[in-house]
């Protein structure tokens, strides 16, 4: 299943995309695409209801991010061969955990926007995992049954911020509109092989990045068994697992987006997202 949400920010309702191509309404069906909703039993309940029965929404309707009530969203840096030997930095020995706050968090066609006194605003294409039910010393066997499913992210980045400035990577990674999510949270039955995923973003119609998940280091189910070593994952959580080459750090010279930029990305199976690139 494709599950979304719509509607204005902050007022979204849940919805699916059909077969057919139009978005369905589900409010009558579950009362968001988050917390108990997200489990195989929320899940199967979604599943039960005819498509064909629900209201259609309108094409135009804004997308919002395709899961609610996410109460952590953790990133892993340098988790691509490839983009870490593009960093100039080495494969780390264990996953490297970051956090991106929350608020950060808008729908998949919502513009981003940079921040006042950024001159290195970057992109990052990656795959997100949905946690659907609580996780805690689950084994790497374990960790799939705990994920809800799959979507698109974009990890935008303020590079001066993240890294020139002193402190951790989290304020070059949690400005506002700097976490864009969706359009669809795939659900993990309809993803064979989350590690076997073309990936892709384009600048203005420029291809900056042109991957695959098989290049991660650490895998999906690896990340979620390590992560609920160190934290409880909930419902709603979302783990961005990393980036492959061709962001703007690494272009030579580096490349950075500037106001009137069109960000375009997507991940096989999951979707397309958009974002006009506006100046706070």
């Amino acid at each position: 299943m494709k599950l979304l949400r719509h509607g204005p920010a902050g007022a979204e309702k849940p919805g699916l995309m059909h077969d057919d191509g139009t978005i369905r309404d589900l409010s009558g069906v579950v009362p968001d695409i988050a917390g108990a909703v997200l489990s195989d039993t929320g899940l199967a309940a979604i599943r039960a209801a005819n498509p064909a029965d629900l209201p259609v929404v309108s094409a135009q309707t804004r997308l919002g991010p395709c899961v609610g009530g996410t109460g952590k969203f953790i990133c892993i840096g340098l988790n691509y061969a490839d983009h870490a030997a593009e960093s100039g930095m080495a494969v780390p020995p264990e996953p490297v955990i970051f956090m991106k706050a929350t608020s950060a968090i808008c729908g998949p066609n919502d513009p981003v926007i940079i921040p006042r006194g950024s001159e290195k605003t970057d992109w990052e294409v990656e795959l997100a995992v949905i946690i659907g039910t609580k996780a805690k010393y689950v084994t790497e066997a374990e960790a799939m049954s705990h994920v809800a499913g799959f979507a698109v992210t974009n990890d935008v980045s303020e590079r001066a911020f993240q890294i020139e400035r002193a402190g951790q990577w989290t304020k070059g990674k949690s400005c506002d509109n700097f976490g864009p999510l969706g359009p669809w949270l795939v659900t993990r039955d309809a993803v064979a092989d989350p590690q076997d995923l073309a990936m892709w973003l384009k600048v203005s119609g420029q291809t900056m990045q042109n991957g695959s998940t098989r290049t991660m280091v650490y895998g999906v189910a690896h990340l979620v068994s390590y992560l609920s070593q160190f934290m409880t994952l909930h419902p709603g959580d979302v783990i961005s697992t990393g980036t492959p080459p061709g962001v703007g750090l690494g272009q030579k010279p580096p490349r950075y987006l500037k106001a009137g930029d069109v960000i375009e990305l997507g991940i096989e199976g999951l979707g397309q997202q958009r974002q006009e690139v506006i100046a706070d």
